[in-house]
């Protein structure tokens, strides 16, 4: 049971980088930074885009129109931390105890 529970948290933590690394690289893809013509930036680019739209147009549903800035991103973000303190707290006591 313990080795799931680290499991999990080291999922959560991955999942966060991989949020991370998708806002980066589509702002360096908007700032003509990167080209997407390239293989490499592209399958990258479209990797990180299959992991995290799922859950980013599901919070999108919720929060306002604000132009050009996306804070969804933020939002995921603080979600994965709050489910990773929840584990800390809650269940982490449940299973070392």
């Amino acid at each position: 049971m313990i080795a799931i529970f680290y499991l999990i948290l080291q999922i959560l933590k991955l999942y966060s980088y991989v949020v991370i690394a998708n806002v980066i690289i589509s702002w360096l893809v908007a700032f003509n930074i990167l080209n997407t013509s390239n293989r490499f930036v592209y399958a990258i680019l479209e990797f990180t885009y299959r992991l995290t739209e799922p859950f980013l147009n599901r919070i999108r549903r919720f929060l306002p129109n604000l132009g050009a800035f996306d804070i969804s991103p933020i939002v995921l973000l603080l979600l994965i931390w709050f489910i990773e303190m929840c584990m800390k707290l809650y269940i982490a006591p449940i299973i070392f105890n």
